[in-house]
Protein backbone atom coordinates (compact mmCIF):
# COMPACT_ATOMS: atom_id res chain seq x y z
CA UNK A 1 0.00 0.00 0.00
CA UNK A 2 2.74 2.15 0.56
CA UNK A 3 4.18 1.97 -2.64
CA UNK A 4 0.88 2.65 -4.21
CA UNK A 5 0.21 5.89 -2.12
CA UNK A 6 4.10 7.03 -3.16
CA UNK A 7 2.77 7.22 -6.76
CA UNK A 8 -0.10 9.63 -5.77
CA UNK A 9 2.77 12.48 -5.52
CA UNK A 10 5.37 10.88 -7.94
CA UNK A 11 5.63 13.68 -10.70
CA UNK A 12 4.79 11.85 -14.03
CA UNK A 13 5.57 13.51 -17.65
CA UNK A 14 2.89 15.24 -19.20
CA UNK A 15 1.89 14.23 -22.22
CA UNK A 16 -1.45 14.68 -25.03
CA UNK A 17 -3.85 12.09 -25.40
CA UNK A 18 -6.40 13.20 -27.41
CA UNK A 19 -7.01 16.35 -29.56
CA UNK A 20 -6.66 19.47 -26.53
CA UNK A 21 -7.26 17.07 -23.97
CA UNK A 22 -3.40 16.12 -22.01
CA UNK A 23 -2.35 14.14 -18.95
CA UNK A 24 -0.70 16.65 -16.58
CA UNK A 25 -1.10 14.49 -12.89
CA UNK A 26 1.26 12.25 -11.18
CA UNK A 27 2.36 9.07 -11.71
CA UNK A 28 -0.53 7.38 -9.69
CA UNK A 29 -3.20 10.21 -9.92
CA UNK A 30 -4.53 11.58 -12.76
CA UNK A 31 -5.59 14.74 -14.12
CA UNK A 32 -6.44 16.16 -17.12
CA UNK A 33 -6.18 19.30 -18.66
CA UNK A 34 -8.78 20.59 -21.56
CA UNK A 35 -6.94 23.31 -23.66
CA UNK A 36 -9.20 26.09 -25.57
CA UNK A 37 -8.51 29.53 -27.31
CA UNK A 38 -11.18 30.96 -24.59
CA UNK A 39 -9.50 29.54 -21.58
CA UNK A 40 -9.00 26.06 -20.33
CA UNK A 41 -10.24 23.40 -18.12
CA UNK A 42 -8.44 21.13 -14.97
CA UNK A 43 -10.39 18.35 -14.09
CA UNK A 44 -8.75 17.13 -10.90
CA UNK A 45 -5.82 17.60 -9.36
CA UNK A 46 -4.20 15.05 -6.60
CA UNK A 47 -2.87 15.89 -3.42
CA UNK A 48 -2.49 19.35 -1.90
CA UNK A 49 1.65 18.37 -2.18
CA UNK A 50 1.13 17.77 -5.91
CA UNK A 51 -0.24 21.36 -7.36
CA UNK A 52 3.50 22.49 -7.92
CA UNK A 53 4.37 19.22 -9.92
CA UNK A 54 1.22 19.87 -11.98
CA UNK A 55 1.80 23.84 -12.87
CA UNK A 56 5.14 22.55 -13.99
CA UNK A 57 3.10 19.65 -16.04
CA UNK A 58 0.84 22.45 -17.91
CA UNK A 59 3.93 24.63 -18.40
CA UNK A 60 5.59 21.78 -20.05
CA UNK A 61 3.30 21.38 -22.69
CA UNK A 62 2.96 25.04 -23.72
CA UNK A 63 0.34 26.62 -21.44
CA UNK A 64 0.00 28.74 -18.51
CA UNK A 65 -1.99 27.48 -15.20
CA UNK A 66 -2.82 31.08 -14.70
CA UNK A 67 -5.31 30.53 -18.32
CA UNK A 68 -7.37 28.26 -16.38
CA UNK A 69 -10.82 29.13 -16.43
CA UNK A 70 -12.78 26.33 -14.70
CA UNK A 71 -11.56 23.44 -12.22
CA UNK A 72 -13.56 20.65 -11.92
CA UNK A 73 -13.34 17.47 -10.01
CA UNK A 74 -14.71 13.83 -10.24
CA UNK A 75 -15.45 14.05 -6.37
CA UNK A 76 -14.60 16.01 -3.32
CA UNK A 77 -12.03 13.55 -1.79
CA UNK A 78 -8.24 15.01 -0.32
CA UNK A 79 -6.61 13.09 -3.61
CA UNK A 80 -8.68 14.50 -6.10
CA UNK A 81 -9.62 17.66 -4.70
CA UNK A 82 -6.70 18.62 -3.12
CA UNK A 83 -5.14 21.08 -4.93
CA UNK A 84 -8.43 22.84 -5.80
CA UNK A 85 -7.70 26.06 -3.97
CA UNK A 86 -4.18 26.65 -5.20
CA UNK A 87 -5.15 26.32 -8.83
CA UNK A 88 -8.10 28.26 -7.97
CA UNK A 89 -6.12 31.04 -6.39
CA UNK A 90 -3.64 31.01 -8.87
CA UNK A 91 -5.49 31.43 -12.10
CA UNK A 92 -8.41 32.83 -11.05
CA UNK A 93 -10.69 30.54 -12.41
CA UNK A 94 -13.96 29.24 -11.32
CA UNK A 95 -14.36 26.14 -8.96
CA UNK A 96 -17.25 23.98 -9.94
CA UNK A 97 -18.76 21.14 -8.26
CA UNK A 98 -22.07 19.00 -8.60
CA UNK A 99 -24.75 20.24 -6.05
CA UNK A 100 -24.00 16.59 -3.35
CA UNK A 101 -20.57 17.70 -2.89
CA UNK A 102 -20.90 21.00 -2.42
CA UNK A 103 -20.80 21.30 1.28
CA UNK A 104 -18.12 18.65 1.56
CA UNK A 105 -15.73 20.54 -1.18
CA UNK A 106 -16.63 23.61 0.93
CA UNK A 107 -15.73 21.91 4.16
CA UNK A 108 -12.46 20.69 2.70
CA UNK A 109 -13.58 17.20 3.49
CA UNK A 110 -14.90 17.83 7.26
CA UNK A 111 -17.81 16.36 6.61
CA UNK A 112 -17.40 13.90 4.48
CA UNK A 113 -19.74 10.65 5.71
CA UNK A 114 -16.43 8.23 6.47
CA UNK A 115 -13.46 10.57 6.49
CA UNK A 116 -14.84 13.78 8.34
CA UNK A 117 -13.26 12.65 11.64
CA UNK A 118 -9.65 11.60 9.92
CA UNK A 119 -7.90 15.62 9.47
CA UNK A 120 -5.20 13.20 7.35
CA UNK A 121 -7.63 13.46 4.55
CA UNK A 122 -9.00 16.96 4.78
CA UNK A 123 -7.82 19.37 2.14
CA UNK A 124 -7.71 22.99 1.71
CA UNK A 125 -11.42 24.40 1.85
CA UNK A 126 -13.13 25.43 -1.66
CA UNK A 127 -16.55 27.03 -2.47
CA UNK A 128 -17.52 26.29 -5.72
CA UNK A 129 -18.63 29.44 -7.41
CA UNK A 130 -21.34 27.14 -10.04
CA UNK A 131 -22.97 23.99 -8.56
CA UNK A 132 -24.08 21.66 -10.83
CA UNK A 133 -27.41 19.35 -11.14
CA UNK A 134 -27.12 15.90 -13.13
CA UNK A 135 -26.74 16.58 -16.85
CA UNK A 136 -25.86 20.34 -16.49
CA UNK A 137 -23.26 21.11 -19.52
CA UNK A 138 -20.63 23.35 -18.85
CA UNK A 139 -19.05 25.35 -22.06
CA UNK A 140 -15.65 26.89 -22.41
CA UNK A 141 -14.89 27.59 -25.78
CA UNK A 142 -15.70 24.89 -28.49
CA UNK A 143 -15.60 22.36 -25.52
CA UNK A 144 -19.16 21.15 -23.74
CA UNK A 145 -18.81 18.90 -20.68
CA UNK A 146 -21.52 17.40 -19.48
CA UNK A 147 -21.59 16.05 -15.64
CA UNK A 148 -23.56 13.03 -14.42
CA UNK A 149 -24.21 12.04 -11.07
CA UNK A 150 -22.53 8.88 -10.26
CA UNK A 151 -22.62 8.77 -6.28
CA UNK A 152 -22.21 6.27 -3.84
CA UNK A 153 -17.97 6.97 -3.62
CA UNK A 154 -19.33 10.58 -2.35
CA UNK A 155 -22.78 11.81 -2.64
CA UNK A 156 -22.21 13.51 -5.39
CA UNK A 157 -19.63 11.80 -7.53
CA UNK A 158 -19.03 13.15 -11.10
CA UNK A 159 -18.87 11.44 -14.49
CA UNK A 160 -17.97 13.82 -17.00
CA UNK A 161 -18.44 13.48 -20.62
CA UNK A 162 -17.21 15.29 -23.74
CA UNK A 163 -16.82 15.03 -27.42
CA UNK A 164 -13.38 15.68 -28.77
CA UNK A 165 -12.35 16.23 -32.14
CA UNK A 166 -9.02 15.23 -33.81
CA UNK A 167 -7.85 14.91 -37.13
CA UNK A 168 -11.28 15.23 -38.80
CA UNK A 169 -12.40 13.16 -36.16
CA UNK A 170 -15.01 12.79 -33.18
CA UNK A 171 -14.44 10.89 -29.99
CA UNK A 172 -16.69 9.89 -27.71
CA UNK A 173 -14.53 10.48 -24.16
CA UNK A 174 -16.09 9.37 -20.66
CA UNK A 175 -14.39 9.88 -17.15
CA UNK A 176 -15.73 7.86 -15.25
CA UNK A 177 -16.54 8.02 -11.11
CA UNK A 178 -17.15 6.59 -9.13
CA UNK A 179 -17.20 2.69 -8.62
CA UNK A 180 -15.15 1.97 -6.15
CA UNK A 181 -16.33 0.71 -2.07
CA UNK A 182 -13.16 2.20 -0.05
CA UNK A 183 -12.12 0.53 3.28
CA UNK A 184 -13.98 1.76 6.02
CA UNK A 185 -16.85 2.14 3.60
CA UNK A 186 -20.63 0.83 5.12
CA UNK A 187 -23.13 -0.45 2.66
CA UNK A 188 -26.06 -2.39 4.25
CA UNK A 189 -25.30 -2.70 7.85
CA UNK A 190 -25.49 0.90 9.80
CA UNK A 191 -24.61 2.00 5.75
CA UNK A 192 -21.75 5.08 5.60
CA UNK A 193 -24.94 7.68 4.54
CA UNK A 194 -28.47 6.66 3.94
CA UNK A 195 -29.16 5.74 0.43
CA UNK A 196 -25.42 4.59 -0.49
CA UNK A 197 -25.97 1.44 -1.94
CA UNK A 198 -28.99 2.87 -4.16
CA UNK A 199 -26.82 5.47 -5.47
CA UNK A 200 -24.05 2.93 -6.31
CA UNK A 201 -26.82 1.15 -8.11
CA UNK A 202 -27.94 4.00 -9.94
CA UNK A 203 -24.40 4.99 -10.76
CA UNK A 204 -23.49 1.18 -12.25
CA UNK A 205 -26.47 1.88 -13.97
CA UNK A 206 -25.47 5.25 -15.57
CA UNK A 207 -22.31 3.91 -16.36
CA UNK A 208 -23.34 1.10 -18.37
CA UNK A 209 -24.93 3.42 -20.62
CA UNK A 210 -22.13 5.04 -21.80
CA UNK A 211 -20.38 4.37 -24.99
CA UNK A 212 -16.81 5.83 -24.94
CA UNK A 213 -14.28 5.74 -27.84
CA UNK A 214 -11.64 6.77 -25.22
CA UNK A 215 -12.44 6.56 -21.22
CA UNK A 216 -9.84 8.07 -18.68
CA UNK A 217 -9.61 7.18 -15.11
CA UNK A 218 -8.94 8.77 -11.85
CA UNK A 219 -6.34 6.48 -11.15
CA UNK A 220 -3.80 5.28 -13.36
CA UNK A 221 -3.49 2.07 -11.75
CA UNK A 222 -6.79 0.96 -13.36
CA UNK A 223 -6.05 -2.18 -15.31
CA UNK A 224 -5.17 -1.00 -19.20
CA UNK A 225 -3.86 2.58 -18.46
CA UNK A 226 -0.41 1.67 -18.83
CA UNK A 227 -0.72 -0.52 -21.79
CA UNK A 228 -3.09 2.21 -23.78
CA UNK A 229 -0.02 4.49 -22.86
CA UNK A 230 2.39 2.79 -24.41
CA UNK A 231 0.50 1.99 -27.33
CA UNK A 232 -0.15 5.41 -27.92
CA UNK A 233 3.23 6.01 -28.37
CA UNK A 234 3.17 3.63 -31.49
CA UNK A 235 -0.02 4.07 -32.50
CA UNK A 236 -1.33 7.92 -31.13
CA UNK A 237 -5.09 8.86 -30.57
CA UNK A 238 -5.95 4.87 -31.51
CA UNK A 239 -4.01 3.52 -28.60
CA UNK A 240 -6.47 5.10 -26.26
CA UNK A 241 -9.61 3.88 -27.84
CA UNK A 242 -10.74 1.21 -25.86
CA UNK A 243 -14.51 0.32 -25.71
CA UNK A 244 -13.58 -2.99 -24.98
CA UNK A 245 -11.74 -2.21 -22.08
CA UNK A 246 -14.46 0.01 -20.96
CA UNK A 247 -17.03 -3.15 -20.49
CA UNK A 248 -14.31 -5.23 -18.98
CA UNK A 249 -13.34 -2.59 -16.38
CA UNK A 250 -17.38 -1.91 -15.62
CA UNK A 251 -17.66 -5.41 -15.00
CA UNK A 252 -14.86 -6.19 -13.00
CA UNK A 253 -15.95 -3.03 -10.53
CA UNK A 254 -20.02 -4.22 -10.44
CA UNK A 255 -18.61 -8.21 -9.51
CA UNK A 256 -16.73 -6.07 -6.60
CA UNK A 257 -19.45 -4.05 -5.12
Amino acid sequence: LGAYLKTWLEPAEPFRIVGPLYYVGTRGLAAYLITTPAGHILLDGGMPDSAEAIEDSIHKLGFDPRDIKFLLITHAHIDHAGTMAHFVHLSGGSAVVMDRDFDQLKSGGKIDPVYGTRPPFYFPEVTAERVLKDWDVLTLGNIKMTALLGAGHTRGATTWVTTIEDDGRSYNVVLPCCTSVNPLYRLAVRPSYPGIVDDFRRTFRMLESMKPDIWLPAHTQVPGFAEKLARADKDGVQGWVDPQGYRRWLSEEKTKF
